[in-house]
């Protein structure tokens, strides 16, 4: 199948946003063999807001990896509404990637020489939007982080939460199917990490954005819907937590 022709399973059928069967992720071989995976089930469903936890190494940055096809399983099937990512040529798996899944990390990975709206702009880009919509989106999706007014910014004239802000523009302003969020307010003091999580709970619930994050922290992780704990490996615990703070 060529690459213009990937698609997604219609809207009209109802099935998860990513369910993972059976995975494994393993690295070396022999004496030296890492399980980052051990054999995992996991689903998530549109529209929830899910948290990844537990110690350095036990697997979860491993299976975000996996779910933003910057890795791919060892063994066991990635479905992303329905289609089997492992099954996909490198070319399709960019595609979705580039179609379907909004990224927003700890370092925010910002251009520092590009605006505000440029760095917005940059998913819109590569999907070859004309320039008069890139606009309208990025202005859209800045104003809806709550940065009006500073659109021509550069990165070093916003604060580390604005830049977070812009960073989450970014990865919304495709209309993701889901976005991954690995560590989002690990370079943030705790009343920016507070605001960043606000805001992500506030695009989960009047968007309906679908969410999975990595994090350390129990109370970030707080703001979320579900808590999977990894260990060694493995999920431990998979457990909703009353909907989240607020």
């Amino acid at each position: 199948m060529a690459v213009s022709e990937f698609k997604l399973a219609p809207a009209k059928i109802v099935i998860p946003t990513i369910q993972l069967q059976n995975v494994a992720r393993i690295y070396g071989s022999g004496e030296s063999e890492v399980k980052a995976l051990d054999h995992i089930d996991f689903t998530v469903q549109k529209g929830e807001f899910i948290a990844l936890m537990g110690p350095s190494g036990a697997g979860k940055s491993t299976c975000l990896n996996i779910l933003g096809c910057l890795d791919r399983p060892t063994a066991g099937h990635y479905f992303f509404q329905g289609v089997d990512v492992a099954t996909l040529p490198r070319e399709q798996r960019a595609l979705l990637r580039r179609h379907f899944i909004g990224f927003v990390f700890q370092g925010f990975n910002l251009l520092n020489r590009t605006t505000a709206l440029e760095n917005v702009e940059l998913p819109l880009i590569y999907r070859r939007v004309p320039r008069a919509e890139r606009h309208r989106r990025a202005y859209l999706a800045l104003a809806q982080v709550g940065l009006e007014g500073r659109e021509h910014h550069t990165p070093g004239e916003l604060s580390g939460g604005q830049q977070q802000r812009v960073a989450i523009a970014r990865a919304i302003v495709s209309d993701p199917a889901v976005v991954l969020a690995d560590e989002p307010t690990g370079n943030l003091d705790t009343i920016k990490s507070k605001e960043i999580m606000q805001l992500l709970t506030r695009l989960n619930k009047e968007q309906g954005l679908t969410i999975v994050m990595v994090t350390h922290s129990h109370e970030i992780a707080a703001f979320a819907q579900r808590e999977v704990h990894f260990r060694d490996g493995k999920i431990a615990s998979d457990e909703l937590i009353n909907g989240g703070a607020q």
